[in-house]
């Protein structure tokens, strides 16, 4: 089996199959930092031990991922582990790197992908998904597109539900991260391209929400934002938090839902994390910095469950004081 990168969904999956004696599992994974969150999963799961892998690195594959902002390479990572990973009967994969796995030597394994979100973003229903044996995928509302747009066919592919969901169950609740508990506003912004809200929208909102006393604010972006970044530069946004206003740029709280549990009120962007958040009915605002004709675009679907903001200034009035987009 194949695991590229830090995402828990797939390690869930991975400790059903590891009950049978049927099935052996390997977890070959590229980030380094993969292995603390699958052990923390198995760990709370009280499952047995595992296997973890390194994927190999050729000396070109090290020094061009050693220039850690131009990216992984997954597809030259790929390449120099196919004869290896051409030896397995399955790849299970939450990335759709795996793809190109045909096209890199590795014919044997059936491959198998599992979306690591959830959400309505075009990039989850890409061409690459074509290339897979079989999908697992969160809903029906997500089978039907991919089924629509020709990705999938009746019989390649299984809707299971959300992994996640069901792993982050696994660890307890943390509500409490203010001396003075307030109303908890949780903004989680994309790291996309064109649709991040991030650039836009972060000083305004940091500006605004330390301009009042109603409302706590966590700032948790998507762990990619500043994964490629040095870690002064995570430290400096990080140090930027005060009694009011928790930064993350990165820890094991952001891709195991103790945010979106913790918080009353969701802004973001693209990120599919809102169906996580989602899972218990409770406000959402949706930031379009962009500009974006999102209305009739089923690639923001999710957008119509909350208010969208345009302009980072705007500010909605009340008998309090002015709380930024949330008052």
């Amino acid at each position: 089996m194949l695991n590229l990168i830090s995402v828990i969904t797939l390690q869930q999956l991975l400790l059903e199959l590891a009950q049978s004696d049927k099935v052996n599992i390997t977890n070959f994974y590229n980030d380094p930092e993969t292995p603390y969150h699958l052990e923390r999963v198995r760990y709370a799961a009280g499952a047995p031990e595992m296997e973890y892998r390194p994927l190999r690195r050729s000396l070109p594959t090290a020094a061009m991922q050693s220039i850690r902002i131009l990216g992984m390479f997954k597809d030259m990572v790929l390449r120099d582990n196919a004869a290896e990973l051409d030896q397995y009967d399955a790849i299970v994969t939450v990335e759709d790197t795996v793809a190109s796995a045909r096209r890199l030597g590795i014919s044997s394994p059936q491959l198998i992908y599992i979306p690591h979100g959830c959400g309505d973003r075009a990039r989850g229903f890409t061409s690459e998904v074509k290339a897979f044996d079989h999908v697992l995928l969160s809903g029906q509302k997500s089978a039907q597109r991919m089924l629509e747009n020709a990705l999938i066919k009746p019989e390649n592919h299984s809707v299971i539900g959300s992994v996640k969901l069901e792993t982050c169950k696994l660890f307890p609740d943390v509500t409490r991260f203010f001396s003075i508990q307030r109303p908890t506003v949780l903004y989680n912004a994309h790291k996309a391209r064109g649709l991040s809200s991030w650039k836009r929208f972060i000083e305004p909102l940091l500006e605004q929400f330390s301009e009042q006393f109603d409302f706590n604010l966590i700032v948790a972006p998507h762990t990619k934002m500043f994964r490629r970044r040095r870690q002064s530069v995570r430290d400096s946004w990080n140090g930027r938090s005060n009694s009011q206003i928790l930064i993350d740029t990165g820890s094991e709280r952001c891709v195991d839902m103790t945010y979106t549990s913790a918080a009353d009120i969701y802004v973001g962007d693209v990120s599919s994390q809102v169906c996580e958040f989602l899972e218990t009915p409770r406000p959402c605002v949706f930031l379009n910095a962009h500009q974006i004709d999102w209305q009739n675009n089923p690639d923001f679907a999710h957008w119509h469950f909350g208010d969208v903001v345009d302009d980072p200034r705007f500010r909605t009035h009340s008998q309090k004081k002015t709380v930024g987009h949330l008052s």
